[in-house]
């Protein structure tokens, strides 16, 4: 009998790991299935990225020689039911059972049965003599963090809750939470299109560190503003439902689809534009741009545990160019004295504090410090040089955050 979840979860797996395809653009691309299916297979998948390394350690003990990687992939999936998910010893050994029969290994179903029981007899205790945190870890991304590493690796290891940006005079979602610097938060798992008020425009999926270069850049009503990179369109929304004149800038067709479909919906207005900014000439000076630069993404893995395993140190060099040729084509969207907010959800120097050193030196800005009082519910998240990093170890009583780095510039 066919098994929708470990199947969807076993491509899910294979996509990532096997093939470095996101896990959004591996879910998108999963055959048609009832709704509740593909979640759960999402998070079985996801739950076995957040948790490879642990698991991987785990399996090593049971394993005499390594086995066909589609057949490890298997193991991997049942063992993370049985640790992480609370999955019956039962059911869990069953369907992986049954996964290796359908995939065209029947010849390891004995060995994915006894290496699964193995597991359940002992259960969770299993990893207590384990240093989970730092095997589920790279160890470039761990030594990049310093003396964060710990507590953000700690914090990777917990599904991320669902954030939204209330619309204007929205009000809340039965059940939420609202944080104090106005998102409104809800358990892991909430099917956002499935609540209340989703289809009438009140609100939108943004993690609560997405919402504040937005907030930060504090538009005035009938500024003009560009949004450079702006698809999915969330800070395009913010900046719009401030009363600012957007321009948003996306140079993937599929993405600004994506983005005039959410603005769409929200009943929120902005021009878009289907270029490069590097290349784009604008008809006339903007007073503010925010730029939410292409990055790593690292401040993210609490949502994309993929990235743990797609990312790359050596590929930082080539966002970091990135990164500097959009800067340079923000300075010329600006006039004189206007504003730029630069930010990246990665948890990277390299793409953080060494950009904006690079563009104060190359290019005509000088750096706006911001001040604690411009976020008072959260200050700090404000250094000490007036930058802002959030941390995925942050707010920890509330669920934690997403790891967002943000400057304000002036256009000299």
């Amino acid at each position: 009998m066919n098994d929708p979840t470990r199947e969807g979860a076993f491509a899910l797996l294979s996509a990532v790991l096997d093939r470095k395809r996101p896990l959004d653009e591996a879910l998108d691309a999963l055959p048609e299935m009832p709704s509740r299916d593909r979640a759960a297979a999402h998070r079985l998948a996801a739950t076995t990225l957040r948790r490879l390394g642990s698991l991987d350690a785990v399996l090593e003990s049971h394993l005499r020689r390594q086995p066909p990687l589609a057949v490890r992939h298997i193991l991997r999936l049942g063992a993370a039911g049985l640790l992480f998910l609370h999955t019956p010893a039962h059911a869990a050994v069953a369907t992986a059972v049954a996964l290796a029969r359908a995939l065209g290994f029947s010849a390891f179903t004995g060995l994915v049965n006894a290496v699964l029981r193995r597991i359940a007899q002992r259960g969770p205790q299993i990893l207590e003599d384990l240093d989970t945190i730092r095997l589920d870890t790279p160890a470039w991304l761990w030594q990049s963090w310093g003396n964060e590493a710990s507590a953000i690796a700690a914090a990777h290891q917990a599904e991320a809750p669902l954030d939204l940006t209330l619309a204007p005079e929205a009000e809340a979602p039965a059940g939420s939470v609202r944080l104090p610097t106005g998102s409104v938060r809800l358990p892991p798992g909430t099917a956002v299109t499935e609540l209340a008020g989703f289809s009438a425009g009140r609100f939108w999926v943004q993690d609560a560190a997405a919402a504040l270069p937005a907030l930060l850049l504090a538009p005035h009503p009938g500024e003009r503003v560009a949004d450079v990179c702006a698809a999915p369109g969330g800070k395009t929304a913010q900046l719009a439902a401030a009363g600012a004149k957007v321009t948003a800038i996306e140079r993937n067709p599929e993405r600004l689809q994506r983005l005039q479909a959410n603005l769409a919906r929200l009943r929120l207005s902005a021009e878009l534009v289907l270029a490069d900014a590097v290349h784009y000439q604008a008809p006339a000076p903007f007073d503010a741009v925010l730029l939410d630069a292409p990055c790593s993404a690292t401040g993210t893995i609490r949502r994309h545990p993929d990235i743990l395993h797609r990312a790359r140190k050596q590929h930082l060099k080539f966002l970091a160019a990135e990164q500097d040729r959009l800067l340079a084509a923000s300075a010329r969207l600006l006039r004189p004295g206007g504003r730029l907010i630069y930010a990246v959800c990665s948890l990277q120097p390299e793409e953080g504090i060494e950009r904006v050193k690079a563009a104060l030196r190359d290019l005509p800005f000088r750096l706006a410090p911001f001040m604690p009082s411009e976020l008072p519910a959260l200050p700090e998240a404000i250094t000490q040089e007036g930058l802002l990093r959030t941390s995925p170890a942050m707010w920890a009583e509330y669920g934690g955050m997403d790891g967002f780095f943000a400057a304000r510039l002036i256009r000299l």
